[in-house]
């Protein structure tokens, strides 16, 4: 693949502005500065400084995020700060792949929930995550308010109805970890679900943080706001 073309496709720019920062000797690949915009290379663990910055080629962007709280998942956030500036400009600029342009959350966590969260710009991917046909399941450590008991487990267990859905909404799994620490699992995704289905046992979610989707657990060494590329062996543990 040609220079230009390998950095528009990482989100570096227009095609014109990637030949523009190859010409003015921006990019150095294999430690070298390279000036023909029109070169090929190998994409193949293909490794390359922007302007000081490493990059490495990833034909499809996929991230893990470590939410913070007080922060939007949302492109154009109506009070708090969006998740997409914590993000490298490259991430978020990728160039369209059908109806995606730059990397998408999949899924959303509410300004105060904390936790993971994935990116990417397959759209595949992102309908194969939320799609309640695979039954993906998300673990989330809720801090309550009152007291936990046996009795609000075993109704989250059988299902509780919510006030837009005569259906019952049941966990997948739940323990209780202390008194005010439950470790929940949901296989579906509703507005404001946990919180919801909290209230109809009649408890209160004073805490809310994702700690894994699917087979992927929040790495402990990803402090809240830090981002870092999904390996091959977490993408093929997600896909199943």
């Amino acid at each position: 693949m040609q220079l230009q073309d390998i950095l528009y496709s990482q989100g570096f720019g227009t095609r014109r502005v990637c030949a523009g920062l190859v010409q003015q000797g921006l990019v150095e690949v294999g430690g070298e500065i390279r000036r023909d915009a029109s070169a090929d290379f190998d994409t193949a663990g293909l490794r390359f400084q922007v302007q000081g910055r490493d990059w490495e080629f990833h034909e499809k962007a996929y991230v893990m995020l470590h939410k913070p709280a007080g922060t939007e998942c949302s492109q154009k956030p109506s009070t708090y700060p969006s998740i997409y500036t914590l993000l490298p400009a490259p991430l978020r600029q990728r160039p369209q792949k059908g109806p995606v342009q730059g990397v998408q959350a999949v899924g959303r966590l509410d300004q105060d929930t904390t936790g993971l969260l994935l990116l990417t710009d397959d759209g595949q991917f992102i309908h194969r995550m939320n799609s309640p046909r695979h039954h993906v399941p998300k673990v989330y450590e809720v801090t309550t308010k009152h007291p936990l008991d046996a009795r609000q487990v075993d109704k989250l267990l059988q299902g509780v109805v919510l006030d837009d859905d005569p259906q019952p909404v049941r966990a997948a799994a739940c323990e209780i970890v202390d008194d005010h620490h439950l470790r929940l699992t949901l296989t579906e995704g509703k507005y404001h679900q946990v919180k919801r289905m909290l209230a109809a046992v009649s408890n209160r979610v004073e805490g809310l943080h994702r700690s894994r989707i699917g087979a992927l657990e929040l790495p402990a060494d990803l402090a809240p706001g830090q981002w870092r590329w999904l390996g091959a062996g977490e993408l093929a543990a997600l896909r199943g």
